[in-house]
């Protein structure tokens, strides 16, 4: 199966009126790996995903997808690049009044002209992937929150995206439910080849990843495999992936 983008932002800034949210951030997420973004509350972990899908521009920087600039799209050329894109936002953002079926479906009856047979062969397909089968009647109110997390991640998975944004895809999740869903990353990236993207402040999840980068203040502090982040000598680094809370951390 072909793999995802590579992904790169190059000197990427963002500022929000007098604020700075990243400052010469400069990331390569490699094609079809799992790469995780680490680094305390407000840092720009999240600005990184909605640069990624083109929902912000940067103030300056290029975002390159197989060496393309996807700053330079326009409307439709971003329509189409979107298309590519799976997203799984932290609150999982089902529709209540849709059954599991329903939401799952919802890219496939929004954006493709597909036989009903065709949609329902593929819906539950996904929710096999999930494990969640004939679960597809059901609405998001009769399941619990991990379950609900998994029908998200069915439905961010439904068009075979290249690219898949995670956004703090386990918190408020239980150790167990969370394992399940750190799992179905790893798998996803292993049977898709899609380019994945993760962004976490949960240790459990860190790891999971081919490629760890840490950000402080809107700064790139280092980046590497998890072998290499473990030994990093660099105090930001080791102090929160120590779960030890610095002046600097306590800061921020």
């Amino acid at each position: 199966m072909s793999k995802g983008p590579h992904i790169i932002l190059e000197d990427v800034h963002m500022t929000f009126g007098e604020r700075k949210i990243l400052q010469g951030v400069s990331i390569a997420f490699p094609p079809g790996q799992t790469s995780v973004v680490i680094g305390p509350s407000g840092c720009g972990k999240s600005t990184i995903l909605r640069l990624v899908s083109g929902l912000l521009k940067p103030s300056t920087g290029r975002v390159l997808v197989d060496g393309v600039d996807i700053t330079k799209f326009n409307t439709a050329e971003m329509k189409a690049y979107r298309q590519q894109l799976g997203f799984l936002f932290q609150a999982g953002a089902l529709f209540d009044s849709m059954t599991v079926g329903q939401n799952v479906a919802f890219s496939l009856t929004e954006h493709l002209k597909l036989p009903k047979e065709e949609v329902a062969r593929i819906v539950q397909e996904k929710l096999q992937v999930v494990d969640l089968p004939d679960m597809e009647a059901l609405y998001p109110a009769n399941l619990s929150g991990g379950m609900q997390k998994r029908v998200s991640l069915a439905r961010a998975i439904a068009r075979d995206p290249g690219t898949i944004l995670y956004d703090e895809p386990t918190t408020g999740l239980d150790p167990i439910t969370s394992t399940v869903i750190e799992e179905l990353i790893v798998k996803l990236t292993t049977q898709t080849g899609a380019t994945s993207i993760v962004v976490t402040h949960q240790h459990s999840t860190i790891y999971r990843g081919d490629q760890i980068t840490m950000l402080y203040q809107g700064k790139v502090v280092g980046s590497g495999t998890p072998d290499e982040m473990r030994a990093s000598e660099i105090p930001l680094i080791r102090n929160f992936l120590d779960g030890r809370v610095s002046d600097e951390l306590r800061g921020d």
